[in-house]
C-alpha cells in the first residue's frame, strides 16, 4: 500500500529547477507536488561505492535537496568498472569528495561529505536529520550498525546488497506508518546469524548490476519521500541478473527480532504466530535430511554435497512450494541459502541452512 510522504514540500520551485525537472513535473502520481517534497527531503547514503554512485548521481538528478554522503575511502582504479561515480582522475582522491563533484554538474543538491567510517558509537549521530538512509555498504558490521540507528532514529533503511549476479533489495523500517508492520535487518539476519561474507574483491560483481540495484534504491527512496506506489517494505526483490529473474520473497517480524531490538515495543511489532528464526545447522544434522543446493550451475560444477539436489535459488523461489520438507538449503556462504529458507517457510515447508553454506563444509572435511 501507499505509505504518506515522508517530507512536506518546499513552497515552490524556481523556475530552473521547474525546466530541469520538467519530465517529473508532468508526471502522474508525482507532479509538481511530488518533486517539491523531493527538493524538500534529506537522504543519507552510506557508501559512495558501486550502490552508492548510482544512488547518488539518480537522487542528484531527481533533484533531492541534500544527501549525507558517508565514506572514508579513496578512489582506486579497480572501482571504476562499477562505480560510476568516479573518473580515472580521481584516482587516489576521496570518494566522498567525489560524490560532492558529480552531484554537482547534474542539479543544485547539496551535498554533505562525510570523509570517516560509519561505526556502531557514531552512526546515530552521522544519520540525525535525514528523512530516510540508504545502506550501499560492503561490510556486514557497518550494516548492522547502519541498521540500528535507523531502528533507533525511527527512519526508513533502503537496503541493497549485490555479490557475483546475484543481488537484493528491501526496505527495513522499526516505525513504519499506521497499518504496516514494522521489518527491521534482525528479521532477515538474526543477530550472530552471518558469518565471514566473501567481499566483491574475492569473488567479484557484474558492474551493470550494481547499477540495476542503486536505481532500485534511489527509485524506493523517491517513493517514500514523494508517497507514492508500494515501497519494499516487507518484501525482498532478490534479483538472478544471468537468468534475468526476480522474485519477490515475504519477510515478516520474527521473534529473535524483537528480542535484540528492546526499543519496538510489543504493541509496535507483534510478531506473527509460528514465527522462528532460519534455523542453522552444521554438517552433522546432513545425513537424513535433503539438502538442496540453490547455487548457479557454475558453482555446483566444482562440487557439491554427496547426494545434494540441484535447485537453482530462482527457480526455487519460482514455485516453492513444489519442495516437500524437510530440507537443508546450502549456497556458497549462506546468504542465498536465507532466501530460500524464508520462502520455502512462507510456503509451509519445514526448511533449516547450512551454517556457513558450503565455504565451511568444505573446512570441515578439509580438517575431518
Amino acid at each position: 500500500m501507499p505509505f504518506p510522504p515522508l517530507v512536506e514540500p518546499v513552497a515552490a520551485l524556481s523556475d530552473a529547477e521547474r525546466a530541469r525537472t520538467a519530465r517529473h513535473v508532468i508526471l502522474a502520481g508525482l507532479g509538481d507536488l511530488g518533486q517539491r517534497r523531493i527538493a524538500a527531503a534529506h537522504v543519507a547514503v552510506i557508501g559512495a561505492g558501486g550502490l552508492g554512485s548510482p544512488v547518488v548521481l539518480a537522487l542528484a538528478a531527481a533533484g533531492v535537496g541534500t544527501l549525507t554522503v558517508v565514506d572514508d575511502d579513496v578512489v582506486e582504479l579497480s572501482n571504476l568498472q562499477r562505480q560510476v561515480l568516479h573518473r580515472r582522475q580521481d584516482a587516489g582522491t576521496s570518494k566522498a569528495d567525489s560524490a560532492v563533484r558529480a552531484a554537482a554538474a547534474l542539479s543544485d543538491t547539496v551535498v554533505v561529505p562525510v570523509r570517516e567510517r560509519l561505526t556502531a558509537a557514531n552512526a546515530a549521530g552521522l544519520l540525525a536529520g535525514a528523512d530516510l538512509v540508504i545502506d550501499g555498504s560492503d561490510l556486514f558490521e557497518t550494516r548492522e550498525a547502519v541498521a540500528a540507528a535507523a531502528e533507533e532514529l525511527g527512519i526508513p533503511l533502503v537496503w541493497g546488497t549485490v555479490q557475483e549476479f546475484d543481488a537484493q533489495v528491501t526496505v527495513f523500517w522499526s516505525r513504519p506508518p499506521a497499518g504496516a508492520a514494522p521489518v527491521v535487518l534482525a528479521d532477515l539476519y538474526p543477530p550472530g546469524s552471518v558469518g565471514a561474507v566473501p567481499s566483491c574483491a574475492d569473488v567479484g560483481v557484474l558492474g551493470a548490476l550494481c547499477l540495476q540495484v542503486g536505481s532500485l534504491l534511489a527509485l524506493e527512496a523517491i517513493k517514500l519521500v514523494a508517497g507514492i506506489g508500494e515501497p519494499l517494505l516487507g518484501r525482498v526483490l532478490v534479483i538472478d541478473a544471468l537468468r534475468a529473474r526476480q522474485t519477490e520473497v515475504p519477510l515478516r517480524a520474527t521473534d529473535a527480532a524483537a528480542s535484540a531490538a528492546p526499543a519496538r515495543t510489543a504493541a509496535a511489532a507483534p510478531a506473527p504466530a509460528g514465527r522462528h528464526p532460519i534455523t542453522a545447522v552444521g554438517p552433522s544434522a546432513l545425513a537424513d535430511t535433503l539438502v538442496i543446493d540453490v547455487r548457479e550451475a557454475h558453482e555446483v560444477a566444482t562440487g557439491m554435497i554427496p547426494g545434494a539436489r540441484h535447485v537453482p535459488l530462482g527457480e526455487l523461489l519460482a514455485n516453492p512450494g513444489a519442495v516437500e520438507g524437510p530440507v537443508v538449503i546450502v549456497c556458497q556462504t549462506a546468504v542465498r541459502s536465507r532466501y530460500a529458507a524464508e520462502a520455502l517457510r512462507a510456503a509451509g515447508v519445514e526448511a533449516s541452512i547450512l551454517a556457513g553454506g558450503m565455504e565451511a563444509w568444505t573446512a570441515s572435511k578439509a580438517t575431518a
